[in-house]
């Protein structure tokens, strides 16, 4: 998801982890390891990115990762695959947190980051979605031997 608002996908996420419902599982480009840090800590650390370039309104970027209920992911597993989901898509020099979520049946992880770099400059998210973020996906699944989302798909279609 796209959005303006990075306290808002930030305090999504650590709700969740205060209902018991998730956890900050990684914390890249902060300096510390997730548990070492307070919402305030992450909250300024997106903040003083966005503060470097206020002409961008749509700043932030809320990823969803999820995966079959068959798959039974670790947490170093789950922390690769968003590395390298982030590489996939141009964001491996952005600041990033990764919630894993226990609220549904499946595995599941969401990616917080912003589009704006250190030096000001944003980074284009026009069509991420249908260009890298779906190339990204497919390479990660062959990547990890995961279950193939489109697999997926073909199968829920045919008739029973």
């Amino acid at each position: 998801m796209i959005g303006k608002n990075i306290r808002g996908a930030l305090y999504y996420n650590e709700n969740k982890v205060k209902e018991g419902l998730a956890e900050c599982m990684d914390a890249i480009g902060f300096g510390a390891s997730p548990h070492q840090l307070s919402v305030y800590q992450k909250f300024v650390r997106f903040n003083k990115l966005l503060a470097s370039n206020l002409k961008v309104r749509t700043n932030t970027l809320h990823i969803s990762l999820n995966f079959d209920v068959s798959e039974n992911l670790s947490h170093d597993k789950l922390r690769q695959i968003a590395s390298d989901y982030m590489k996939g898509i141009g964001f491996a020099e952005q600041p990033y947190l990764v919630y894993k979520h226990n609220d549904v049946a499946h595995h599941h992880v969401h990616i917080v980051t912003t589009n704006v770099m250190s030096s000001g400059k944003r980074i284009d998210l026009h069509n991420i979605g249908k260009n890298q973020s779906e190339r990204t996906r497919r390479q990660i699944e062959i990547d990890h031997n995961l279950v193939k989302a489109d697999s997926k798909k073909i199968d829920q279609l045919q008739p029973v």
